[in-house]
C-alpha cells in the first residue's frame, strides 16, 4: 500500500470477518483502533483482529508505504479472537535458528504458542554467508517479500536470484532453500497460515 500525505481512510476494512497485519516499511502511519491512536513508523507492526473497526491516515509530509495482509479469520470453538497488537521490530529480539550460530534468525511478533492466531507474519534475517542448508517443505503456502539485501533462493528445482523489493509466493510442499551471499544482511517479511488444518 502507498498513501500520500493527508491520505487515508476512516473505514479501511468493511468485512467484519477479516483480520489484518500491517507492517510499515517507509513513512509514518496514524492508526486508530478501539478508540486509541498509535503512530507506526518503519518496522511498525499491527495485528488487527476481526470485528474491530480501525482507520489509518498519513499525517506526515512524505509517502507512507506499508504491507497490508488480510484474510478471513478461521474461528475455532473455545478460542477467543486474538488481541490487538501494536509493536515494532526494533523492540523484539530475533530468535536464532538452532545450530546456525545466530546467522539465521526470526523476529516473531506473535507468541507461537498462542493458538488463537491462524496466521503469522514474521521477519527472517540471514547474515552474509548464511544458508538454509537443506531442502525444506511446508504444508502451508508462504508469501515472502524481500525487505533488504540479496540472496539466491531455491524454488522447486530452480535457483532464483532475489533482492529487496522482490516478492515470492510458494505453494504448499514447494521444496525451498536459501543462500545469502551478502555483502549485507538478507531480510524478508514472511507470511504463513498456522494452527489450523489445511482445507480439504
Amino acid at each position: 500500500m502507498e498513501v500520500a500525505p493527508e491520505g487515508g481512510s476512516a473505514r479501511a476494512e468493511t468485512d467484519e470477518e477479516a483480520e489484518a497485519v500491517l507492517f510499515v516499511v517507509e513513512g509514518q502511519a496514524s492508526l486508530t483502533v478501539d478508540g486509541q491512536t498509535h503512530v507506526l513508523e518503519a518496522g511498525g507492526y499491527a495485528y488487527l483482529p476481526p470485528a474491530h473497526a480501525w482507520e489509518l491516515y498519513n499525517r506526515g509530509q512524505s509517502p507512507l508505504r506499508f504491507h497490508w495482509i488480510r484474510k478471513a479469520y478461521q474461528e475455532v470453538e473455545g478460542l477467543d479472537h486474538p488481541d490487538v497488537l501494536i509493536l515494532n521490530e526494533r523492540d523484539i529480539a530475533p530468535t536464532p535458528m538452532a545450530g546456525t550460530d545466530g546467522k539465521w534468525a526470526t523476529t516473531r511478533f506473535v507468541d507461537p504458542s498462542d493458538l488463537r492466531h491462524d496466521m503469522h507474519v514474521t521477519i527472517v534475517t540471514f547474515e552474509p554467508g548464511a544458508v538454509i542448508p537443506f531442502l525444506e517443505t511446508h504444508v502451508m503456502e508462504h508469501g515472502l517479500y524481500v525487505l533488504e539485501g540479496k540472496a539466491v533462493y531455491r524454488l522447486n528445482t530452480d535457483w532464483v536470484e532475489v533482492e529487496a523489493g522482490d516478492y515470492m509466493w510458494l505453494r504448499a510442499f514447494c521444496p525451498q532453500a536459501c543462500y545469502a551471499g551478502g555483502p549485507g544482511k538478507f531480510r524478508y517479511l514472511l507470511y504463513k497460515d498456522v494452527n489450523r488444518h489445511m482445507p480439504l
